[in-house]
């Protein structure tokens, strides 16, 4: 008994002398998890809606880790890969196709209700730069 005793001072001392204990992480455990779910249209055989998850990677996209893996990517660089072209963007005249892509869940703990087109240069750079997230123009 009087070991015990002994164990639970020194372990309180150690413990006071190593100092206060980091903070947990309790924003990012409480936060929603990534799940979007991406439709897609006017696409071939490439139409159908998709479920991506993140952290863990899961779902029933064809590309699931290497879409995580590139979302991962854009907010490393802190970026949204969700965000609109800016309105007053100057962008070419060309068009990349009928296909049209719906994207809504949440990510990072922000909801995500965003479209994707590819009707000018910026829409198709703004879809080129989701993927694998959004199906490849050339698949």
């Amino acid at each position: 008994m009087l070991r015990l005793a002994a164990f639970a001072v020194t372990s309180a001392l150690a413990a006071a002398a190593a100092g206060p204990l980091p903070p947990l992480p309790l924003g990012r455990l409480l936060a929603s998890p990534d799940r979007l779910t991406i439709d897609i249209s006017k696409a071939g055989s490439l139409n159908g809606r998709y479920r991506l998850d993140c952290r863990p990677v899961g779902g029933d996209h064809p590309k699931a880790e290497e879409a995580c893996s590139r979302l991962d990517a854009l907010a490393k660089q802190g970026k949204d890969p969700f965000a609109a072209a800016p309105k007053a963007a100057m962008c070419t005249f060309q068009s990349g196709g009928p296909a049209t892509a719906h994207v809504t869940g949440t990510w990072h703990g922000e909801k995500v209700d965003s479209w994707f087109r590819r009707e000018n240069g910026c829409d198709i750079a703004r879809w080129d730069n989701l993927e694998p997230v959004l199906p490849s123009a050339g698949a």
